[in-house]
């Protein structure tokens, strides 16, 4: 069975939208570490959890109809080129969030186009593009009451690095993973556990505010303060 790439359209329009024709391969960057694999070897990679994807690009081709019989071509999803063109540039104008979907690998996320360049070659009416996509984040600002945590806000004021031997806070930001914090602050990777517990409340109201858990701090936010217990 063919690999499909899949974009569907997340709202009330749910227009959907398949690529007629697979890339060579997929590259990631996953958090700090940059990932790849080869799709028409229907290869695939293991994300670590905890691991922020942060983008998927590829380069590919959308083929004229002299081509569409085309080995490469999934034919039940061929386009025309301007067809497939019109529909990725009209999302990527309105920056609408996609869920994207790589069959047989571990990639289903949602994401906006972040960089969509089309160019049109031979005679054939091909036209070559290169794409990428960078993960949707939620960015809802919610309440302490719409949440239902302002007693528990009133009780975990952020600390500050003046908190002497008793620890300090440090502050999140983009590809962080508790072991990393971990590692730098206390020495340790394995130490996670003990900023985890020591922040549990405060990382798990994070998540809920985004509409999910942390899976026991596997996923942290960038922006929220935590408190680092002393070593």
């Amino acid at each position: 069975m063919d690999i499909l790439i899949r974009l569907a359209e997340i709202g009330s329009n749910k227009k959907t939208f398949v690529f007629p024709s697979n890339p060579e391969s997929i590259s990631g960057t996953i958090g700090a570490k940059y990932q790849s694999f080869d799709i028409i070897s229907k290869g695939t990679i293991k994300v670590p959890k905890g691991m922020n994807i942060t983008e998927i690009k590829w380069d590919g081709e959308f083929f004229g109809q002299a081509k569409k019989n085309e080995s490469v071509v999934l034919k039940a999803y061929y386009q025309e080129p301007n067809q497939c063109m019109a529909q990725l540039l009209e999302w990527q104008e309105k920056g609408s969030v996609l869920n994207l979907i790589v069959t047989d690998t571990w990639i289903n996320i949602d994401v906006t186009i972040s960089s969509f360049t089309p160019q049109v070659y031979g005679a054939y009416g091909n036209v070559k593009y290169s794409i990428s996509f960078t993960q949707a984040k939620d960015l809802k600002i919610y309440t302490t009451n719409e949440l239902q945590i302002a007693s528990f806000v009133k009780k975990t004021v952020p600390r500050n690095d003046s908190a002497g031997n008793d620890g300090s806070s440090y502050t999140v930001v983009s590809g962080d993973t508790l072991w990393d914090i971990a590692l730098k602050k206390l020495g340790s990777g394995t130490a996670w556990t003990k900023i985890y517990d020591a922040n549990a409340d405060t990382i798990e109201a994070e998540a809920q505010s985004r509409g999910g858990s942390s899976d026991h701090g596997h996923w942290i936010y960038p922006g929220t303060v935590l408190f680092i217990p002393s070593a």
